[in-house]
């Protein structure tokens, strides 16, 4: 691959690491714009943020395998492609269901982009030691997007609107398609093949999850669309249970699976992968579910602008970015689950200042509160994903990262849906508020007490590591 080639992937890579995850957070900051806008009932904003993670979780356990089955740059451009487009249409939604309608296409857009983004630029590399330093910068990226997301959104709301939210999307997106269909070099296709079954069935177990968790406040437990969604998500995990079994017993010649399941058994039946799993998704909760009803607290409860808003949201994201770079090495003196134990018990902790803070008047008691939540955090995400893809062999580190980030994806989705009730009305958003960090504080405590589960294999590999 030629020098130049091999720097335009890698920005292109580091690029859609960053519009993948900030995405998942910037759409907070426009939330208030779009209740006055577009007349957005509070389910409807819920799904303005869950179309793009119910998608993003469902697609992304099957984009690996699209990956190796049509090749990194055919995955690539398509992601990008959809990502792009589906962009311009929110930008030009003249209604919610519009809107909803086109993140939900957004979102399986980033599914494709995030997996075949990280095997171009893992080709790229020229030896194993410039591999490992770019998944570094990748995943560096990723933290950067999520943590710029509320402060980039409130800046371009304030600015302009929030429309401008998306089509920044679509100004980045034209002129990197066009460069990758033109110069991006092809990379061979592994030998996986896609498990369609497992891909649909996957989603209908995750869409009726989550639109059950939207729609039940709102519809009620017993209306048609709730129950409907509910036989779905049933059917789905029925089905997904039968495809993965059905992967297994369809052998080729020589004993080879043709296709791999989504979830391979391996996974699941490994206690320190699902444990962690259950750690990163009721991170997300907290995480998504806090920013969800804080940007409505500080928009609609206190009326702050959009602006102001992202500010205020600074001391939690901004030191999220900072903490990357020191949950590695924190990790290798100390050991992940050490510091996903401690990052956790400080969170918890914090979340109930946090709760407290949110009752003054004034609002520096908050922004201090936020810091320590900011930092935990940051240790949090980096040392829970190396933990989860570092509790299986190298074979199984694709589909180990797929399940991983589906599992905090759904999380984020029923943070969000759960929220959305808790938080109340208008005129009581401040309680509201309290109750839902409090809820935050609830998940955090409830991943700490399962840390002890991931320690025995902590001391088994430095033990391992030493003779």
């Amino acid at each position: 691959m030629a020098i130049e080639h091999r720097r335009g992937v890698i920005v292109l890579a580091l690029v859609a690491s960053f519009m993948v995850f900030v995405d998942g957070t910037i759409v907070h900051l426009t939330l208030a714009q779009l209740a006055s806008h577009l007349g957005a009932s509070r389910a409807e904003l819920e799904w303005a943020v869950n179309a793009y993670t119910l998608s993003f979780a469902a697609v992304m356990l099957g984009a690996g395998a699209i990956t190796d089955t049509f090749g990194a740059k055919r995955a690539f451009v398509a992601g990008l492609l959809v990502f792009t487009v589906s962009s311009a249409a929110c930008a030009a939604a003249p209604t919610m269901a519009v809107l909803n309608g086109a993140r939900l296409v957004q979102g399986a857009g980033a599914a494709l982009l995030l997996p075949s983004a990280l095997v171009l630029a893992t080709a790229a590399a020229g030896d194993e030691h410039a591999r490992h330093r770019l998944v570094g910068w990748w995943s560096a990226a990723g933290g950067v997007g999520m943590a710029a997301g509320p402060l980039l959104g409130g800046a371009l709301v304030a600015v302009a609107d929030w429309r401008t939210v998306f089509g920044v999307n679509v100004l980045i997106g034209v002129p990197a398609m066009i460069w990758s269909v033109r110069s991006m070099p092809a990379v061979p296709r592994g030998e996986r093949r896609l498990d369609v079954a497992g891909l649909v069935t996957a989603t209908l177990l995750i869409g009726g999850l989550v639109f059950t968790l939207v729609e039940t406040p709102v519809q009620g437990l017993l209306s048609t669309p709730v129950v409907t969604a509910m036989v779905l998500g049933v059917a789905g995990l029925a089905g997904f249970v039968l495809a993965t079994r059905a992967a297994y017993t369809r052998q080729a010649p020589g004993g080879r699976a043709r296709r791999m399941p989504l979830v391979p058994a391996a996974l699941y039946r490994d206690r320190v992968f699902v444990v962690t799993a259950a750690q990163g998704a009721l991170f997300n909760l907290a995480f998504y579910g806090l920013l969800f009803a804080m940007s409505l607290m500080l928009q609609q409860g206190r009326g702050l602008g959009a602006l102001s808003s992202g500010l205020l949201f600074l001391p939690l994201t901004g030191l999220i970015a900072i903490a990357n770079l020191c949950a590695a090495r924190l990790a290798r003196r100390f050991g992940r689950p050490a510091v996903v134990g401690t990052a956790q018990a400080v969170l918890a902790g914090t979340f109930l200042l946090v709760a407290w803070a949110g009752t003054a008047e004034e609002l520096w008691p908050l922004v201090l509160a936020l810091v320590p939540a900011g930092f935990s955090s940051g240790l949090l995400v980096p040392s829970m994903t190396s933990q989860a893809i570092a509790a299986v062999g190298p074979e199984l580190h694709g589909a180990a990262s797929a399940a991983f980030n589906t599992a905090r994806q759904v999380g984020g989705a029923v943070g969000v849906a759960a929220f959305g009730p808790l938080l109340g009305t208008a005129q009581g958003l401040r309680d509201g508020f309290v109750v839902c960090v409090l809820a935050c504080a609830a998940a955090v405590a409830v991943g700490l007490l399962l840390t002890p589960l991931t320690r025995e294999r902590a001391r088994a590999t430095v033990a391992a590591a030493t003779t």
